[in-house]
């Protein structure tokens, strides 16, 4: 229920949505987390899979951690990326699933879907497509997906059971959920889970 969630979702989806503008924008400036092609090979992708990504979307990568040390997914897969940004994963996910598999990207950021689509166009890849949306609204049809992917995007999302809903929905029977996040395993006070400016600082 709306009235039960900690805070305003859609103040911040404004919040998140100015400060990932900035790294679509503005990649080459210092944030208080780690971005860009050394932040991805520290966090565990193999150099050639970096290599192979549009320069435009490694240097906006924003990731948390690897959501494909889980393993590599199948050649001829439907994936579908929650919270794509500039594109980073969901080219990866292409890469992997090659010509006859299909990637979606779901962003609600404009800026980082102009820049994904770009980077898609430019580099001629042909399987994967860039989507506005939002983690508790997906644009796919009920059980599109073999695997869901996302990285460093459901701790943004407030109302998270909504968010896992449309993750099942998505997904085909049997499919596969490969997520890469932020968990904290202590207990938090209250007024701070209320304070919106933790949640996107």
């Amino acid at each position: 229920m709306a009235e039960d969630l900690l805070v305003d979702p859609v103040a911040l989806r404004e919040e998140v949505r100015a400060k990932y503008r900035e790294v679509a924008v503005t990649p080459e400036v210092e944030f208080h987390f780690h971005t860009g092609g050394d932040h991805a090979l520290a966090m565990g992708y193999a150099p050639e899979l970096v290599d192979a990504v549009p320069e435009e979307a490694v240097e906006s990568f924003a990731g948390v951690a690897n959501p494909f040390s889980a393993g590599p997914i199948a050649a001829g897969s439907r994936v579908l990326d929650i919270g794509s940004g500039a594109g980073f994963d969901s080219f990866v996910a292409a890469h992997m699933v090659g010509p006859e598999g299909r990637v979606v990207g779901v962003d609600m950021t404009l800026e980082m879907l102009d820049k994904a689509r770009r980077a898609a166009a430019r580099s001629g890849i042909t399987n994967v497509e860039f989507r506005e949306g939002l983690a508790e609204d997906l644009p796919v049809e009920d059980g599109w997906a073999d695997v869901v992917i996302s990285n460093g995007v459901i701790n943004l999302v407030v109302d998270k059971q909504r968010a896992f809903a449309e993750i099942w929905r998505s997904l085909r029977a049997g499919g596969v959920i490969q997520f890469a996040d932020i968990a904290n395993g202590v207990p938090v006070p209250i007024e701070a889970m209320r304070d919106i400016d933790l949640w996107s600082g």
